[in-house]
């Protein structure tokens, strides 16, 4: 059953390749929108790039014949730019005020009352990622979806890092008798990825555990390496902790994934493992910190000052870190250390495109706020000997286009997880403070 996609302008801002992602339907992009594409495309951010890419790709449509009476699309849907506003009155005698977003509508609905006369089956949805478009959408009786076609797995199919098996004590004292296990011994029905880690629990109901992970080549479990010693002054204090260190440590692991709830230590894990990386093992020339700067005010050239004073609010959550692990006492001390170090970076993740980043222990924080493509352009500036990892808490997006499964760091970690050289893991327990772990559960 044929149907008729009228699509919102954050759809086509989020993925510019929307409109070819409706299988042999109808798309229909009202006027409007065009109108907020061309209002954007002077940004210099992502919204700006995509803006321009979605005006190009309308632009070279028009070769193949005019926009407003609709152009079949080469997965034979049929594209079409629609200035017909004759059910606005409708909406706004609802909403009253007449803007861009009662303007969608009005298209969407007047689609919706003409199939109706017609007597046609097609149905008429409303794509949008417009929480408060779909709710009106729904009040005027209009068919209303989110653009899910970006996602890469749906939110209860995440990858976590880890799994629990269990299975018969005797599988765990072969283990630890032979000190790895081979995945085809265990048959089991799901796969396992390179560098998962598994926990094995006696079926019958013993306390009897161990606590593996799976090789790089996907087809033995061992056991993990590093020991529980303190790391700058850090140890795990939980399971999962010790999973994410394990990674953080191992240098044939180049690209690192976490993501947890804020005050699950996923910070202060990964700068401690790089300090012990750069300035005691030398493994790599330099720790370069970023974290995207997402305002939730003015932007950061609001702010006075030099670069590293407009730079230093929103980098404050690194430094609150960095002054733990160095125990400073007085402020402004750890200015001083960073200076006198001079391998240590703490910088916007603005400044680092562009770069090609060799022999340096990458973090990037906050990545749950950045696009896909803006994760490609970061790991793809990654140079030789270098390694990278990317954290942050898929559920607090303050990226206006993204939610907790289109963002790019759940892309990545997706896209990753069966790659040899990437690793995951999902930090669940706070270790902050119990009032800390009540607000990230209750809030």
């Amino acid at each position: 059953m044929k149907k008729i996609f009228v699509l919102d302008t954050n759809v086509l801002l989020h993925d510019p390749q929307a409109i070819f992602a409706f299988d042999d339907n109808e798309v229909i992009i009202p006027a409007v929108v065009l109108e907020e594409i061309d209002s954007k495309k002077r940004l210099a951010d992502e919204l700006g790039r995509n803006a321009r890419s979605v005006s190009r790709l309308l632009d070279g449509m028009r070769e193949e014949g005019h926009l407003h009476e609709g152009i079949v699309l080469k997965n034979g849907g049929l594209l079409k730019v629609e200035l017909n506003h004759r059910s606005f009155v409708r909406v706004q005698e609802m909403f009253g005020e007449m803007s861009n977003d009662n303007r969608i509508l009005a298209v969407a609905l007047n689609y919706h009352l003409e199939e109706l006369e017609k007597g046609t089956n097609a149905h008429t949805v409303l794509v949008s990622k417009d929480v408060l478009v779909r709710i009106k959408a729904d009040v005027l009786g209009l068919e209303a979806q989110d653009y899910l076609s970006d996602r890469t797995v749906s939110a209860t199919d995440l990858y976590a890092g880890y799994s629990t098996l269990h299975v018969h004590p005797s599988v765990i004292d072969e283990f630890y008798t032979y000190r790895f296990l081979s995945v085809k011994s265990l048959q089991l029905s799901s796969r396992l990825y390179p560098n998962e880690f598994i926990i094995l629990r006696d079926e019958m109901g013993t306390s009897k555990s161990a606590l593996l992970k799976v090789s790089q080549d996907g087809v033995r479990l061992e056991p993990l390496y590093l020991s529980n010693d303190a790391i700058w002054g850090i140890t795990a204090r939980n399971a999962q902790q010790r999973m994410a260190l394990e990674l953080l440590l191992n240098d044939d692991v180049p690209l690192v994934t976490l993501t947890g709830k804020a005050g699950t230590g996923k910070t202060l894990l990964a700068l401690a493992a790089g300090l012990l990386k750069v300035e005691d093992d030398h493994k790599y020339k330099k720790l370069l910190i970023a974290r995207p700067v997402v305002p939730m005010g003015k932007d950061i050239g609001y702010l006075p000052g030099e670069k590293e004073e407009k730079l230093r609010p929103w980098m404050q959550p690194i430094y609150d870190n960095l002054e733990y692990l160095f125990d400073t006492k007085k402020s402004g001390d750890i200015d001083k250390i960073l200076m006198g170090l001079g391998s240590i970076q703490v910088e916007a993740l603005t400044y680092i495109r562009g770069r090609s980043i060799p022999g340096q222990f990458i973090i990037i924080d906050e990545a749950q706020n950045l696009t896909k493509h803006e994760v490609k352009t970061i790991v793809s500036r990654v140079g030789e000997g270098s390694k990278i990892v990317l954290m942050g808490d898929p559920e607090q997006i303050d990226h206006p286009y993204l939610d907790s499964i289109s963002n790019g760091l759940t892309h990545i970690v997706e896209r990753f997880k069966a790659e040899g050289i990437s690793g995951h893991m999902t930090l669940e327990k706070g270790e902050r403070s119990k009032l800390a772990q009540l607000a990230a559960d209750l809030l």
